[in-house]
């Protein structure tokens, strides 16, 4: 059966994981999902993640889990655009999340960035997702 929001699916497997205090997480393997998770690596919220190759062709993301203290870095991670409901802005109007605390992860004409990244660039996009 096909999955309808990959993307989705991998933020509840974060999530799931990180409820369950897990070490490291594994998920199948896209560019958009890489993407994400650089974005993510890149601001500290998760440690890394590695990509495994199977025979039959199929490929999977091996996500490595950040915990600080005992406690998880990700306290909330959630998405926003969905297959139903696309949720694009421009660079006015990109949120910021907990008062700049967290970030909203965007996919753009110039690539998948963070918001703080969007502004700089002054580019919009569709809003991925939003991570706390």
């Amino acid at each position: 059966m096909s999955m309808s929001d990959p993307l989705g699916d991998m933020l509840t497997r974060i999530r799931n994981g990180v409820a369950r205090r897990k070490s490291s997480v594994s998920t199948p393997a896209s560019n958009l999902r890489a993407r994400v998770l650089d974005v993510m690596q890149a601001e500290g919220y998760i440690r890394g993640y590695s990509k495994t190759d199977f025979e039959n062709g199929k490929s999977e993301l091996n996500i490595e889990l950040k915990y600080y203290e005992g406690a998880p870095v990700i306290r909330k991670i959630d998405r926003v655009s969905k297959p139903g409901r696309r949720v694009y802005v421009s660079v006015k109007s990109i949120p910021q999340v907990a008062n700049g605390l967290g970030i909203t992860i965007l996919s753009t004409p110039k690539g998948v960035m963070a918001d703080h990244q969007a502004r700089e660039q002054n580019v919009g996009g569709e809003l991925l997702c939003s991570i706390f």
